[in-house]
């Protein structure tokens, strides 16, 4: 038995928040518009230098780090796993992001008089994975229920998602009134993989009830639901898994649908509110579908068993996989996306243009500074992620941008992070990142994100920026 919850960990350890609090509002960069929608932008037109024009990449362990786990410092790594194990709890998570930008592009609709509004079209791939930890079958795996007499294990310990999708997306956004802006997004997802356990529920039970005899019961209803891997995890398999995944997400795999919603207002000329949601949508898993199942209920007395041993007492090892069966059922289910909140408010001070009354709305090349806090929310299978952050923006010069963050989430209580972009001609760089402090050491960092691209712009004669 201690072998069945041990593969459940390291399944879970070994299949790795998706806040781009740098980016959000930094609209000197066109793909903030995939944080908002209503970001308030004004490019003639822009394009992406095609799988360049946005890569960004995070990884986050609310409870432990690559450290903690692989320092040569001459402890044992069971120790060092058992450590982990006992100090986490089951909210806390681990979380890996990874998206590219195939193609992306933007062009303003009439001319500036006429204010038609803008469209902005795009298509990314991206890797999504979050596990809590499954703290109980941890410890169950490491250490057996020798020393656990009365306490319930939960099974539901175990939540879980991966993904891999690629989303074609159009969007519109216009300046509905010289102080509001309103933007939204429509998203085809295409997903080639999926692997999804989150509903899980169940305990394992046990009490003495002599000096040798036990009473122990068990109770599952696990589940894991796949799709477009059955093929990869046949036995004799022998092709390029991870090629065959890669042509899928352009040209295969099961579909969905969904949106996204901004808005940008300015109650003061220097003063900006924005909110965005984003990734409201589902995918309808039909192809290629497998989902495994423990379900079921088994009660022993006696000796305490072996539940993997063909010689366990009173066969207790075939009585166990009777009446806890693992299936295999092939019926469609649907998945919802991690829906992603933001919010900021902003103040700018300073202006670069000598302070002149302007009829436009203030934009991010209007004031050499500004001040401002971000709020981030995402759903996942339990508590939402949140992540609160303050951020400072200058214009160092007129081609180039700063951004700097101090962020606090469940990852980490020292984040700073910068942004900067770069516009020479019509040629546009960004780079970013975060928890700058941990780049002493990458192995001791609790997350991590980097962001860069590259971007074609080209502006109004009377753009400000």
């Amino acid at each position: 038995m201690r072998k069945t919850y041990l593969f459940l960990l390291l399944l879970s350890i070994s299949c790795l928040s998706q806040n781009k609090q740098i980016l959000y509002n930094f609209t000197a960069v066109p793909q903030s518009l995939m944080t908002n929608p209503g970001a308030d932008i004004s490019y003639k037109f822009y394009f992406g230098v095609p799988l360049l024009s946005g890569i960004s990449v995070s990884a986050g362990s609310s409870s432990f780090s690559a450290y903690d786990l692989f320092a040569d410092n001459g402890v044992d790594f069971n120790t060092k796993l058992r450590d982990v194990v006992y100090r986490s709890s089951r909210q806390d998570n681990l979380a890996i992001n990874e998206q590219i930008e195939l193609f992306s592009g933007g062009f303003k609709l009439g001319d500036w008089l006429e204010n038609k509004g803008y469209l902005s079209f795009g298509m990314y791939q991206e890797f999504d994975f979050l596990m809590y930890m499954p703290k109980d079958i941890a410890i169950l795996a490491l250490d057996g229920n020798r020393d656990y007499l009365g306490k319930s294990f939960n099974l539901g310990d175990l939540s879980l998602r991966a993904e891999m999708l690629s989303v074609l997306h159009v969007g519109f956004h216009k300046n509905v009134t010289d102080r509001l802006v309103l933007g939204g997004r429509a998203k085809i997802y295409r997903s080639p993989f999926n692997a999804t356990s989150t509903k899980n529920s169940g305990y394992v039970y046990t009490i003495p009830a002599a000096t040798t005899v036990y009473d122990q019961a068990i109770y599952s209803d696990m589940q894991l639901n796949t799709s477009g891997i059955s093929e990869y995890i046949a036995e004799g398999y022998e092709g390029d898994a991870a090629g065959d995944i890669r042509k899928k997400a352009l040209f295969g795999g099961d579909l969905g649908l969904g949106f996204d919603l901004g808005l940008t207002y300015y109650p003061k000329k220097n003063i900006q509110i924005t909110a965005s949601i984003l990734d409201v949508g589902f995918i309808k898993h039909s192809k290629d579908v497998e989902t495994f199942t423990y379900k079921g209920y088994y009660k022993y007395e006696g000796i305490n068993p072996n539940f993997n041993s063909t010689d366990a007492p009173d066969n207790a090892y075939e009585q166990f996989k009777n009446a806890i069966p693992l299936d295999t059922v092939y019926n469609g289910y649907t998945t919802w996306r991690p829906m992603k909140i933001n919010s900021s408010y902003q103040y700018s001070f300073n202006d670069s243009r000598g302070g002149g009354d302007c009829n436009c709305i203030g934009t991010e090349s209007d004031y050499k500074n500004a001040v401002g806090a971000q709020l981030f929310v995402m759903t996942t299978p339990r508590a939402p992620i949140m992540a609160l952050t303050g951020y400072y923006r200058r214009n160092i010069l007129d081609k180039l941008q700063m951004k700097a963050t101090y962020t606090v989430d469940s990852y980490s209580y020292k984040n700073i992070g910068l942004g900067l972009s770069s516009t020479l001609g019509k040629f546009n760089l960004y780079v970013m990142a975060d928890n700058l402090l941990e780049y002493r050491d990458l192995a001791k960092a609790n997350s991590l994100s980097f962001q860069f691209g590259f971007n074609f712009i080209f502006k109004d004669s009377d753009s400000p920026y």
